[in-house]
């Protein structure tokens, strides 16, 4: 019953202060995050498999509790089509806006809705050396077990944020000395002629309708991808990734080859 609560329900997430992750990378992931495995299940018929076996080792070894489940009962429980021999229900992690303080590089998403989309943007900014990423009001659960999964993992090795309506976090991370960079589909100044070698947070709107126009005023610049072809607009995923990975590269915090 507490796994379907926790896999069904955020209010359940936040007000336990766990999540669940799914299947034998993701678990691999937490373990190697130094995250808090509080309880694994598995079913039983995986027992047998050395890869499952030494991870249940490694979980028992943290103080994790390991319940066997008879054949079937994941299938009722799973969040996929296609259950995972193992969850784990893992202590979420609880970054705050204050903790950002120092930091030069973090992603916003604004009214993000799409859990592949947010799970998606949390890996980028992960893989790109960000220093955090923020959900404010109205963005997906960053650990909703969809979320969890498009992130790869990520959402265990970089510091998640999840607080305040936008209005609240730009001005805090205004007041940490980041300029907030809106990423916008049009009329916004060429990416690659943005400064991004002085402290910035990248401001990701909602997937259909971009940025509040509220938020004009708390944006000191808007950027824009050029495309060609006739399409409208990216993915909020991709552009993430464009903007992202060509910040790093500028910012030398990856060698691109």
């Amino acid at each position: 019953q507490r796994l379907r609560r926790l896999l069904a329900r955020r209010a359940t997430r936040r007000s336990e202060g766990a999540f669940v992750v799914e299947g034998v990378k993701l678990l691999h992931s937490a373990l190697e995050a130094g995250a808090p495995v509080e309880a694994v299940f598995v079913d039983d018929r995986a027992r047998s498999n050395a890869e499952v076996s030494a991870l249940l080792d490694a979980a028992l070894g943290r103080g994790a509790r390991i319940f066997d489940l008879a054949p079937g009962v994941l299938e009722r429980v799973a969040d996929t089509v296609t259950p995972q021999p193992v969850l784990a229900v893992v202590g979420m992690p609880d970054a705050t806006l204050d903790e950002l303080a120092g930091a030069t590089f973090v992603v916003v998403c604004v009214d993000v809705r799409d859990p592949g989309n947010a799970g998606a943007v949390i890996r980028v900014a992960h893989a790109a050396g960000a220093d955090a990423v923020v959900c404010t009001e109205g963005t997906v659960d960053p650990f909703n077990p969809k979320t969890v999964r498009a992130s790869a993992g990520s959402v265990l090795h970089i510091p998640i944020v999840v607080d305040g309506d936008a209005e609240t976090v730009l001005d805090a991370l205004k007041g940490h000395g980041l300029r907030c960079l809106a990423a916008v589909s049009r009329g916004g100044t060429l990416y690659s002629d943005v400064d991004v070698a002085s402290p910035f947070a990248l401001v990701l709107g909602n997937e259909a309708s971009g940025l509040p126009s509220h938020l004009a005023q708390r944006l000191d610049a808007t950027v824009t991808i050029p495309m060609g072809g006739g399409a409208e607009s990216l993915n909020v995923s991709t552009a993430a990734a464009v903007l992202c990975f060509d910040a790093a590269r500028r910012r030398s915090n990856l060698h691109v080859m």
